[in-house]
C-alpha cells in the first residue's frame, strides 16, 4: 500500500470539513502538496496516491526535480523569487505565488515573453507586517496591481498570497487570513477584476485558512512528515551559488 494515501485522505477530509463549516464547497479548495527537500521518488509516490499539484520553494531545487517527476504533475512556485531566477521560473512553473515587487513583475514579464509562456501570478502580501517576511505591504498592494495591469501581457494576475506568523494556536492566524480576503475583495471592486485565488494556510493552520476563504492551501509536513534537513540536489548541482 502507498504510505501517502492515509495522510492524503486525512488532509482532504480536514479541508472538506473546514469548507463545509464555512458554507463552502470542498472542491473550491486546491491542495498544493509542498515537496521542498523531498526527491522525485516522493513526488512519484504522491502522484500514485492521487496528488497532482505540487509546490516548490526554490527554483534551483525544482530545476532538477521536475524533469525527473511524472509529467502529469503541475507545479507552483511558493517561495521567494529573486529577479535573476525569473527566466527559469517561467519555464518551470505554471503559477508563481510570491510576486512582491514591480521589479520582479517586469523581470517575469520579459522572461515569459521570451519563453513564450503565460504563467499565472499571485501578489504576495505581508499582512502581518513581520520584518522577517517577504511581501508587499497592504498599502503598496494597489500600486503593484496598477503596475502589473498596465505593463504586462504575458502574466495573468489571478490571486494573492500570504503567510501568517508562526503560532502553535491556529486561531491566531485567522485575522491575517481574513485581512487578505478583505484586501482581495477591495482590489476586485477598485480595479473591476477577478482575483479568484487566495493562497494561504499551511500544515499548522490550513483549516482556519479554508474557513476564511483560502482556495490554495500549501501543505507539506501533514502529507510527507518532517522534511529532510538538507534538500536533495542533483549530484552535480552547485549548492554554493544562485540559491534562493
Amino acid at each position: 500500500m502507498n504510505d501517502l494515501i492515509p495522510p492524503y485522505e486525512s488532509v482532504l477530509a480536514r479541508i472538506a470539513a473546514a469548507a463545509r463549516r464555512a458554507g463552502r464547497r470542498p472542491e473550491e479548495v486546491r491542495l498544493v502538496a509542498v515537496t521542498k527537500t523531498h526527491g522525485p521518488d516522493v513526488v512519484r509516490d504522491a502522484v500514485d496516491a492521487g496528488m497532482d499539484l505540487f509546490g516548490e520553494n526554490k527554483v534551483q531545487e525544482a530545476a532538477w526535480k521536475i524533469p525527473l517527476s511524472p509529467a502529469s504533475a503541475h507545479w507552483h512556485l511558493i517561495g521567494h523569487l529573486q529577479t535573476n531566477k525569473a527566466r527559469q521560473a517561467v519555464r518551470l512553473f505554471e503559477t508563481i505565488h510570491s510576486v512582491d515587487s514591480a521589479k520582479l513583475i517586469d523581470a517575469l514579464e520579459a522572461a515569459a515573453r521570451q519563453a513564450g509562456t503565460r504563467p499565472e501570478v499571485y501578489l504576495e502580501v505581508n499582512v502581518s507586517g513581520e520584518p522577517s517576511k517577504y511581501g508587499l505591504t497592504p498599502e503598496a498592494l494597489p500600486g503593484a496591481v496598477e503596475h502589473l495591469l498596465a505593463n504586462t501581457h504575458a502574466l495573468t494576475l489571478t490571486g494573492l498570497m500570504t503567510m501568517a506568523p508562526f503560532d502553535p494556536e491556529p486561531e491566531h492566524a485567522r485575522p491575517h487570513f481574513a485581512r487578505l480576503r478583505q484586501l482581495r475583495d477591495a482590489l476586485e471592486a477598485r480595479f473591476r477584476i477577478g482575483l479568484p485565488h487566495l493562497s494561504m494556510g499551511m500544515t499548522g493552520d490550513f483549516e482556519v485558512a479554508v474557513e476564511e476563504g483560502a482556495t490554495d492551501v500549501r501543505v507539506g509536513t501533514a502529507l510527507f512528515g518532517a522534511r529532510p534537513k538538507v534538500a536533495r540536489l542533483a549530484p552535480d548541482a552547485d549548492t554554493t551559488s544562485g540559491a534562493l
